[in-house]
Parts: structure tokens; sequence; C-alpha cells
């Protein structure tokens, strides 16, 4: 798992300096391993972003977060297989967020994957 302040290209605020960096090195670790991966086996190795999850260790930074945006783990859980589920191949090395859409100017520059099933519907499914 990742985060949004992983991201380079998104960081607009700042701050969280050292939560940034490790973030970011994660990010290059995928990107390094979806390389190396691919020379073996056809796996997608990705980094993916849940959200906002309502945990003890997010709780003193959600004041701002819309409702609608802040998902118990288990609906983050969710949504992430959803995610991991209409995956291909070829988008090994990308950063996704918990909606399926590719980070800003993530570890890879390409398209977003196609949806097979829209994630509101597995959502419907496993809940």
């Amino acid at each position: 798992l990742s985060a949004r302040v992983g991201s380079i290209g998104d960081n607009r605020l700042g701050g969280w300096t050292a939560y940034r960096m490790s973030k970011a090195a994660l990010n290059m670790l995928v990107r390094t391993m979806a390389i190396e991966q691919a020379r073996t086996a056809p796996d997608s190795v990705v980094a993916l972003h849940p959200g906002t999850v309502s945990t003890a260790l997010s709780r003193p930074f959600t004041g701002r977060v819309p409702e609608s945006q802040l998902f118990t783990p288990r609906m983050a859980a969710i949504r992430l297989l959803a995610v991991l589920d209409r995956l291909l191949p070829e988008q090994t090395g990308g950063f996704f967020a918990h909606d399926g859409a590719r980070m800003t100017r993530d570890l890879h520059g390409t398209s977003p994957p196609p949806a097979r099933v829209p994630v509101s519907a597995v959502i419907q499914l496993r809940v």
C-alpha cells in the first residue's frame, strides 16, 4: 500500500517530509520490482492508494475529509480488490487509487485500466 502523498506530481501542500519520502521510495521499489518480475513472469506488481481509511493513525487528519471519502478498513479493502481485479499485465509498475484511477504523474505514465466490472458493482457483490 502506498499513499497519494508519495506522488511527486501530486504534492501541492508540502509537509510530512519523512512520510512522503517513505511512500515515494515505496513507489520506486514497486516500479523496480515490476521490471524485475516481468523478466520471469507476467504478473502485475502495483502500488495502491486506499484513500483515507478511518483508523487510529488517520484520525487526527480526517477533520477536512468528506464523509463520502472516509472509508472503513473493510470498504477500503473491497475497493482495492476491485481495482486489482481489473488490472492487466501491461499495467505493472503503476500506482492506482482506490477508485481505479491511475495516480497523477505516477510511476509509469500510461492510461488507467479498462473497466471490466465497475468498482461499485464489485462492492455491491462483496458487501
